[in-house]
């Protein structure tokens, strides 16, 4: 097989394309870009990739450019992630506390800021519209690496309707404005308790690039009910997480893997609609940049 990546002609044109024998630029992005392009470079001659091979695959990514949220998370390099930052956490003795997870391409900011606080009000209602499904219950308290109430935390919620749509990204129109989605600023306790509709698993968009992606790795493009969440709370780690329902088909089979051990909650249905008890329980920090939401782009109303 032809083995021409580690030759000097290869080498001196993937130096040259980085940018490593100019002095402006950015020095880290151009180490990327380096590494990046030989890793492409071996695809190639591993897998014998033609032409046609090659730009049809350009011409996927470019039409499949709108659904590349939900193609990171299926082709596992969002858990990836995950597992990376869960293995640095590791080296430095950072262990425990609510796993972190995917947090999904459909965050919304500007949800309104709702008082949580359980000495002032009973619980959160997080819909605003009609819908004929159970009524969901969930609460629990919101704690440090100690045990210790974290007080003032902001907790945001967001999860799709019970025919697993978002609002904003409805293409049906009919959800008002941050249905299902809110920031519940609560008390000195840490304590939070929230109501809403039962969402429900959504599969990723018919046709879409996504879907043809999945079906040609022979794989579903299915998601099991979740809800979503950021806690934030000065001096603490913000976590970014969600809750799978334990109960659906898909909870342990989600095609975003987004499932996680301690984060497959099962619904308790004994007292008729389904009410799930769980806490969070956050890392300390001093660090401004663990504080704040990561740079990720994000939707905004």
């Amino acid at each position: 097989m032809t083995n021409i990546v580690k030759s000097p002609e290869v080498q001196a044109l993937f130096d040259r394309a980085a940018g490593l024998d100019q002095e402006g630029g950015n020095h880290r992005l151009k180490a990327i870009m380096r590494d990046l392009l030989e890793s492409l470079a071996v695809i190639v001659e591993r897998h014998d990739i033609s032409e046609s091979e090659f730009w049809i695959a350009l011409k996927f990514l470019q039409d499949g450019a709108g659904e590349f949220g939900l193609i990171a998370p299926g082709v596992g390099i969002e858990h990836f992630l995950d597992l990376h930052m869960d293995a640095k956490d590791a080296e430095v003795g950072l262990l425990g506390g609510t796993p972190r997870t995917i947090e999904g391409p459909l965050y919304v900011a500007g949800a309104p800021l709702v008082d949580g606080d359980l000495s002032r009000t009973n619980d959160v209602n997080l819909t605003t519209d009609p819908d004929d499904t159970e009524t969901l219950t969930m609460a629990g308290r919101i704690t440090g690496p100690d045990g210790e109430p974290v007080k003032d935390a902001v907790l945001h919620v967001w999860h799709a309707n019970s025919q697993g749509v978002y609002s904003h990204f409805d293409p049906t129109g009919v959800q008002s404005p941050f249905n299902n989605r809110r920031r519940i600023q609560l008390g000195v306790d840490g304590r939070y308790s929230f109501r809403s509709k039962m969402p429900r698993g959504y599969s990723c968009p018919l046709g879409g690039a996504t879907e043809k992606l999945m079906q040609a790795l022979g794989r579903h493009g299915d998601r099991p009910a979740h809800v979503h969440f950021f806690v934030e709370a000065p001096g603490y780690r913000t976590l970014t997480t969600q809750i799978n329902f334990g109960d659906d088909p898909h909870a342990r089979d989600d095609f975003a893997f987004g499932s996680r051990e301690g984060l497959l909650p099962v619904p308790d249905r004994s007292g008729g609609n389904p009410h799930i008890e769980f806490d969070f329980r956050l890392q300390r920090t001093g660090s401004k940049a663990t504080s704040a939401l990561s740079g990720r782009p994000r939707a905004a109303a």
